[in-house]
């Protein structure tokens, strides 16, 4: 398959890509036919008796306990808020009363 300029310029409107630029739209040009040509190439390949590649690893998450601790207090995460109340941080409003 052939990267055409119209191909281009489909791709380009579907991305909202600016690509007048002429030495922009030939390095795109290149690069997207490498792409297609090593996906071709990999066409080619012989994959009878090959199975479907679900994981990339049979190694398991090797995950820490959670385990809740207190490294701050309420009083040093308050210390340099900008805007707080006696136990709480205050932002601005973000939602509307509706």
């Amino acid at each position: 398959m052939r990267i055409t300029e119209e191909t281009l310029d489909r791709i380009a409107e579907l991305a909202r890509l600016d690509v007048s630029e002429p030495a922009a739209r030939a390095t795109l040009l290149t690069d997207m036919q490498r792409v297609i040509d090593f996906v071709e190439k990999l066409n080619e390949v012989d994959t009878k008796g090959v199975e479907p590649l679900i994981f990339m690893t049979d190694e398991a998450d090797v995950l820490r306990e959670d385990v809740a601790a207190l490294e701050i207090t309420k009083q040093d995460a308050l210390m340099n808020a900008p805007v707080k109340d006696s136990d709480y941080f205050k932002v601005p409003r973000v939602v509307d009363k509706g």
